[in-house]
């Protein structure tokens, strides 16, 4: 399970997509995120869909990859269906013991749904073909404006950047850790929900060491080699905007006016 979670990695292969300057990936990210608020109608979810859709086929990212990282916030899914279908007031449909389904929140329901599954892999899009230096890089020239009332931009986006990152590797060490206290005779497998969730309970001091001293690791590695961020620190590979990335604005500026315009007014 832990290793089905995809967000924060990177999928190597060579596409359109991994090619483009990350400012389009982080702005066209934030963008359709913002989109899904903004649907009143079917409609404009289904413009949404195909948009998503010709986006993963440029990546050449596998689909089964992006799907396998829903498997992680399944629960959190189930949950906000549930509570959304039963406690939603309105038009009864059903109605079970105590419990009523009523047509607001049956469409409330499912529009929660797609709207959060959309929205996981959207982003998973975006870190699958996007590596955590040119995430960084993206953030900091995307902040830049903010270094005028003196917030510390870089180092904002270095930490965003190294929790990104961050994520992977811990899921690794949580598998680890678990198969090393399974093999010790844990048991995480059966019981209900409840239990196995006391089960996970041992597994967080470890955890939390093993993260400590990862940051701790990190920090040194970087005070040794003199790291200073910020001002007048040159890049390696600066981002410069091509021929691809201004076409993938207008893309995206056109998806923003019809996805909006239909799923609000028709």
């Amino acid at each position: 399970m832990l290793r089905d979670i995809t967000l924060g990695q990177y999928y190597q292969t060579e596409s359109v997509l991994h090619r483009m300057d990350p400012r389009v990936k982080l702005g066209g990210t934030l963008l359709y995120i913002i989109s899904l608020f903004c649907f009143k109608n079917f409609w404009g979810y289904l413009i949404a869909v195909l948009f998503l859709g010709c986006v993963i086929k440029l990546s050449k990212v596998p689909f089964k990859y992006m799907v396998k990282g829903m498997k992680a916030i399944i629960v959190l899914l189930l949950i906000t269906v549930v509570f959304n279908l039963f406690l939603t007031p309105g038009t009864a449909l059903i109605t079970v013991w105590k419990l009523t389904i009523t047509k607001e929140g049956l469409k409330t329901a499912l529009t929660m749904a797609l709207r959060l599954t959309l929205l996981i892999i959207g982003s998973s899009v975006m870190t699958l073909t996007t590596t955590p230096n040119q995430l960084t890089d993206a953030m900091e020239k995307g902040m830049s404006p903010l270094k005028v009332i003196k917030v510390p931009v870089h180092e904002l986006a270095m930490m965003m950047s190294i929790a990104l990152r961050f994520i992977p590797i811990l899921l690794e060490e949580t598998d680890k850790i678990m198969k090393a206290q399974i093999a010790r005779g844990a048991d995480f497998e059966s019981g209900n929900l409840f239990k196995r969730a006391k089960a996970m309970v041992p597994l967080l001091v470890p955890l939390f060491i093993s993260a400590f001293r990862r940051a701790n690791d990190l920090a040194m590695a970087m005070e040794a080699r003199c790291y200073r961020g910020g001002d007048n620190r040159t890049k390696m590979k600066p981002l410069v905007y091509h021929r691809n990335d201004f076409i993938a604005y207008a893309f995206i500026f056109v998806y923003m006016v019809a996805s909006i315009t239909i799923g609000r007014v028709f």
